[in-house]
């Protein structure tokens, strides 16, 4: 009877050391650290620092000690559809994602009690007040087309100066897209339009402006060019008719008599070039000198 008893006590008693035994043992896997609670509150070394248990098999106090675990990897918030006001008074539609991870786990534990869900929606509000921050300074034409990159940098630095109150560290801020709400899109648009309208009416109006310089200096360099070859034209004229008048001169002075007979000659035979011709003059006609026999006094003489 005492045999039996003690062989259950004994049961009984390894039971309750494997129980005791498996309370007290805990593991961290990889990925992730570990808080060591007395009793709701972070357990601290002898030189008061909280000891973050890294990946592993520990040892706790069954009933005394609770385990909190936190992933130490790369985290990622999307948060959508946040209505953010630019410094024209304009709503705009961003989407945008952060990437950050714990990296003070007890002020994590001290500000959220280690919930997650609550750490996200700290973060977000300090997020949406840095991002309305920056696009309140900007307009949409510089949010959407030319300042993304700048919101961006400038978003990060704010961001991980906020998200340490909280133990975070921010990794990276990223926009995914930037849209209008509909009652603001339709006026945006018949703006941009509007604007590159204007644009192009000034283009335009520059353009004709240039054409028309520039064809006024074709104009004058053409004007200058035609004056210079007929003054070119007429000197040279001039000086081919000063050199036909001295070779003419030259040729008379030479034999006055054969010269006016080469040039009556010429003058024949332009004058009967065609048979349809008719000349109505007197026999006695200086110009058929050579055909009546009368000459000049200088032919005569020869």
């Amino acid at each position: 009877m005492f045999i039996r008893i003690d062989k259950k006590l004994g049961i009984s008693l390894l039971i309750a050391v494997l129980i005791i035994l498996l309370a007290s043992l805990f593991i961290v896997s990889e990925g992730q650290g570990a808080l060591l609670l007395r009793l709701g509150t972070i357990e601290v070394d002898r030189n008061a620092q909280a000891v973050i248990k890294k990946p592993g098999l520990h040892i706790k106090i069954p009933l005394i000690n609770q385990v909190w675990k936190f992933t130490t990897r790369l985290q990622t918030l999307d948060i959508q559809s946040s209505r953010i006001v630019t410094a024209e008074k304009k709503d705009v539609i961003v989407d945008y994602y952060v990437k950050w991870r714990i990296s003070n786990p007890v002020l994590y534990y001290t500000r959220t009690s280690g919930n997650a869900a609550k750490a996200q929606i700290l973060l977000e509000q300090q997020l949406n007040d840095g991002l309305r921050a920056e696009f309140g300074r900007r307009t949409i034409a510089e949010v959407i087309a030319d300042d993304r990159a700048s919101i961006m940098d400038a978003l990060n630095q704010q961001a991980n100066q906020s998200a340490k109150t909280l133990g975070l560290q921010i990794v990276d801020v990223r926009i995914k897209r930037i849209d209008l709400p509909a009652e603001v899109s339709a006026a945006i648009f018949d703006r941009m339009r509007a604007e590159r309208a204007r644009v192009a009416t000034e283009h335009r109006a520059q353009g004709r402006a240039n054409a028309e310089a520039i064809r006024a200096n074709a104009d004058a360099q053409a004007t200058i060019i035609v004056a210079t070859t007929k003054a070119d034209s007429m000197r040279i004229r001039g000086e081919a008719d000063a050199l036909a008048a001295q070779i003419y001169a030259a040729a008379y002075n030479k034999d006055p008599s054969f010269y006016a007979f080469y040039r009556s000659l010429i003058a024949y035979k332009k004058s009967f070039a065609s048979k349809q011709d008719i000349l109505v003059l007197r026999p006695d006609s200086q110009f058929f000198k050579y055909f009546n026999g009368t000459q000049t006094t200088g032919s005569a003489k020869k």
